[in-house]
């Protein structure tokens, strides 16, 4: 089967580091890195070379990651652990700015899901951050919708 989004490169980065992140997000307490691999935002939100590497390029390639056999599971996983922390902000489950990065993440994935499963991106934006979508995701997105 074709890779065209190179969605591989999520795979084997999380590969290596999955029972850590479900560790950290249990404890809800993130201490190393792979914020961009486990919620991917945006591409042209990134500054840094593996923000851009691991960006999401597209409502499409969303899609697709969250078609994906292995990234579409992990995401909704990822995004339940954290949903189940108690007593907790964004900031101090991820600190800054992961904190703004998860609110991207799930701006991006809650516009690209299609089922009812993947609604559950809309949950963590309505408790952690009050209702509020990340606004650059948004524009960034809106063309792209309405074209």
């Amino acid at each position: 089967m074709s890779d065209r989004f190179n969605l591989e490169r999520f795979v084997t980065a999380q590969d290596a580091v999955f029972d850590t992140v479900l560790t950290e997000l249990k404890a809800a307490c993130k201490q190393t890195h792979w914020m961009w691999f486990i919620f991917p935002q945006l591409r042209d939100l990134g500054r840094s070379s593996t923000a851009k590497f691991f960006g999401i390029a597209s409502l499409d390639e969303a899609r697709a990651f969250l078609g994906h056999a292995v990234l579409g599971p992990r995401l909704i996983l990822c995004t339940r652990t954290v949903l189940e922390t108690e007593g907790r902000s964004l900031t101090q489950i991820f600190g800054f700015p992961d904190d703004l990065k998860f609110r991207s993440s799930m701006t991006l994935f809650e516009a690209a899901a299609t089922s009812e499963e993947h609604r559950v991106f809309s949950d963590p934006l309505e408790r952690f951050c009050a209702g509020e979508r990340d606004q650059s995701t948004l524009s960034l997105i809106a063309p792209k919708r309405a074209g």
